[in-house]
């Protein structure tokens, strides 16, 4: 089948009219000499196949015909793309010739139509044509559709067709993608990671032949595979390690030390593509193997979002029957901006991990160290505690009434020290997992009521009420409550504490009751106090959480006690809530559930607990009691010299007191010095004011808005106020203090426990006159007390 000359006139073959029209295609279909051939001269050619190439070379869409027992191929311009480097070679030859290739999946479809005249369909049909000088993976959507002679016998079959490559390709692309970004979402490690990726990787071999993912140390001196995809271990092209320095580890050489060039880039961060890659694997098989193995490969840096160098290096063959355009070089780059996105995050966590560990391993020491100095306080408070209780006891050598006076300070301040370390040394058990409890059946009504009418007499001295409302319960409940009693003291203790605080009037109710399931038990304490704010209710139980400017009959305290409240009910595997209205009272909720199922089972009616932290209600009480006003805080103090007390009771305080400031003893036409005192702590006050009164006029306020209303009613001399204190601190005092024209020049002295240079700087910077720091010594104190004075007299 002989072409002739495409220079020769088409019109001496009777194909002027026929392919005039079709483009390059109708040219090459003109300049062959047709009567050579088994079709024959064009003007014998049967109207069917005239009309049919008349279709097909005026067509817009890409259409091929097949005609005859050889399938002679006809096609127009838009199919020459397919055809590639088959034209002009292809046309008019016959089909098995054209296409041998795929012959065998096409032929016998094209053979059954011209048999049976039945036409077929193919959806994105695989197909490797070797239309670029390689078999190349190709899809198309195509019908084989019959078409008869003039006496009805079916002799050729158009073709219209649709290359649905890219199509294909790219939503494969996108599906393999998606897979790795949603694989990699969840990763914790790096190690994870990789190997994540490359088990998507190796899903899909027909984009991704191998791959093999590097990782670079900080220094970049050293690379580490971390997974692979479609290598085997010990692979030629997965070495497990490349010294970046070593000599021959550039890559370029196919034999080299190294199959990558990967030192390159990571010095450069440049993609590179790497050629003859089949000698590079030295005759070893991919794990899918193909009829080709890949002989490209592009390495791509793996750059985290927001670094200039790569922290590691992606290895993708690049599959033997595609072209490297630039749509399957952007799906690489696409692979390795995933991975690098998810190495940034992977990053991220471990170092977010390494934190949390290293704050876990800070917690742990605190937890020890309290732990351990919670033990070591309790020793020396034992030996302080002990005496002193001894002391006040001693009928046979009775103390003076100031040294009783002294003594019961000291003993009810080292109870509440010894309550405080108690706390935090629960904290610490509970904390290091070191609570062994002993949880026993018990009368939770009875107890519950016999530990909140402790409080009775307290709350009375208050003028408010207290309710006790915990009427037995059911048998077979009561039978069936296990606490441990010392925890269950504290909870009870803690929250009555807390309802005291902040209530100045009404009541105080406590209640036990058995749910309506009898699942479980409630203890509510209700009160009536100032209530808590709703942005507050979420902190409420967060250990040290304050509740700023709320008011309440002190500022002090360690913000614990509704903490550990808290971890003691979920020891008993209960919980506790609360409900509150602001300005209308606070109700907190304990509720445990019956039965001991829910408990360790060896420590049910366990012995051997360690040593107790419970001290009963007197340091609940003791401390409460001395937030209730006495006489000297209402304002009232007289403006008279104090009286000076009996022979027999001066102190060494007094004499102290003499022997510091002697520019207070005034002479006789000069009134004493008026000193306004405000500090929440009875005990402070009562010792300040002891300390001072030998001298000096001293009224005292149990917080900052009495002793502002002491300093309008008649001008002191000097303010010596505390800085945490309830309804209003000593900031807030000192502000208002010097907004004040009649008492802007008052001199003000700050007290705080907030020791440092900065609490100092920040005490004078708001405007105070001196700043001294608790603890302090009486020489101290009286010192600077009478400098102060002096300054202002001056």
């Amino acid at each position: 089948m002989d072409q002739l000359n495409p220079a020769s006139p088409a019109i001496s073959h009777g194909g002027d009219r026929l392919f005039a029209g079709g483009g390059e295609s109708g040219a090459r279909l003109a300049a062959i000499d047709w009567s050579q051939t088994s079709l024959g001269p064009v003007e014998t050619w049967p109207q069917s196949l005239r009309t049919s190439v008349r279709i097909c070379l005026t067509s817009r869409h890409a259409i091929i015909l097949w005609w005859g027992p050889d399938f002679i191929v006809f096609h127009n311009d838009a199919y020459a793309p397919t055809l590639g480097i088959k034209l002009p070679w292809a046309a008019g030859r016959p089909g098995r010739e054209v296409w041998s290739e795929i012959w065998p999946t096409i032929g016998p479809m094209l053979e059954g139509v011209l048999r049976r005249g039945e036409p077929t369909w193919s959806d994105d049909q695989l197909l490797f044509l070797e239309r670029s000088g390689f078999p190349e993976e190709t899809y198309h959507t195509y019908s084989y559709s019959p078409i008869q002679d003039d006496t009805g016998v079916v002799m050729g079959i158009f073709t219209a067709v649709t290359e649905t490559t890219e199509r294909v390709l790219s939503a494969r692309r996108t599906r393999l993608a998606r897979d790795l970004t949603s694989s990699l979402t969840d990763a914790r490690s790096t190690e994870e990671a990789c190997l994540r990726a490359a088990r998507i990787l190796s899903a899909d071999p027909d984009d991704v032949p191998f791959a093999a993912l590097y990782l670079l140390d900080h220094q970049r001196h050293l690379a580490r595979l971390a997974a692979s995809a479609g290598l085997a271990s010990g692979h030629p092209l997965a070495p497990a390690q490349i010294d970046l320095a070593a000599p021959g580890s550039d890559g370029r050489n196919a034999l080299g030390a190294s199959p990558w060039p990967l030192a390159q880039i990571a010095r450069t961060g440049q993609r590179e593509l790497i050629t003859h890659v089949r000698e590079r694997m030295r005759g070893a098989p991919l794990k899918a193997p193909r009829d080709l193995a890949p002989e490209q490969a592009l390495a791509l840096p793996v750059t985290e979002p927001g670094q200039a160098a790569p922290s590691a290096i992606l290895i993708a063959g690049v599959s033997p029957r595609r072209l490297l355009d630039m749509e399957y070089e952007g799906f690489f780059e696409t692979l390795a901006g995933h991975l690098a996105t998810a190495l940034a995050g992977v990053h991220a966590y471990e170092e977010e991990r390494r934190r949390n560990d290293a704050l876990a391993a800070i917690d742990r020491a605190k937890t020890a160290f309290f732990s351990n100095v919670s033990h070591e306080f309790r020793t020396p408070l034992t030996l302080l505690l002990g005496p002193l209780e001894d002391s006040l006891k001693d009928t046979e050598q009775p103390l003076t009434p100031t040294q009783r006076q002294r003594l019961e300070v000291m003993n009810r301040n080292g109870l509440r020290l010894l309550k405080l370390v108690n706390s935090l040394l629960d904290f610490a058990r509970i904390e290091a997992g070191r609570t062994r409890a002993s949880y026993e059946p018990t009368d939770l009504s009875a107890y519950t009521a016999e530990l909140a009418s402790a409080f009775r007499s307290l709350i009375e001295r208050a003028g408010m009420r207290l309710t006790v409302d915990c009427p037995p319960l059911d048998g077979a409940i009561t039978a069936t409550v296990y606490v441990d009693r010392d925890m269950w003291e504290k909870v009870v203790f803690n929250l009555l504490s807390n309802a005291f605080k902040y209530t100045f009037e009404g009541s105080v109710t406590v209640s036990l009751r058995a749910c309506g399931d009898g699942t479980a038990v409630e203890l509510a304490v209700r009160d009536t106090g100032v209530g808590i704010p709703a942005d507050e209710l979420p902190q409420l139980f967060e250990r040290f959480h304050r509740v700023e400017g709320a008011r309440a009959r002190t500022h002090e305290g360690s913000g614990i006690g509704l903490a550990l409240a808290q971890e003691l009910a979920h020891l008993h595997g209960g919980n506790i809530y609360v409900e509150s209205v602001e300005g209308a009272g606070t109700t907190l909720f304990v509720r445990l559930p019956v039965g001991a199922a829910h408990l360790p089972a060896d420590r049910v009616q366990a012995s051997g607990a360690l040593v107790s932290t419970a001290l009963g209600a007197a340091p609940y009480l003791e401390e409460a009691a001395r937030w209730l006003p006495e006489a000297s805080d209402t304002g009232d103090a007289s403006d008279a010299a104090p009286a000076l007390p009996a022979a027999s009771d001066a102190t060494d305080d007094r004499a102290l007191s003499a022997a510091l400031a002697p520019q207070a003893s005034s002479p006789q036409h000069r009134r004493p010095a008026r000193i306004v005192l405000a500090d929440d702590n009875a005990d402070m006050r009562d010792y300040l004011k002891r300390l001072l009164s030998t001298h000096y006029i001293v009224e005292t306020a149990a917080n900052g808005a009495q002793a502002l209303k002491l300093i309008r009613r008649q001008r002191p001399d000097l303010a010596l106020v505390d800085v945490m204190m309830p309804e209003m601190d000593g900031f807030s005092l000192l502000r208002a203090v010097r907004a004040d024209p009649q008492t802007a020049h008052l001199p003000v002295m700050l007290l705080s426990a907030r020791a440092g240079e900065e609490a100092t700087v920040e005490g004078l910077e708001a405007g105070a006159d001196d700043y001294l720091i608790k603890p302090f010594s009486a020489r101290e104190a009286l010192s600077r007390v009478a400098a102060r004075l002096e300054i202002a007299r001056a």
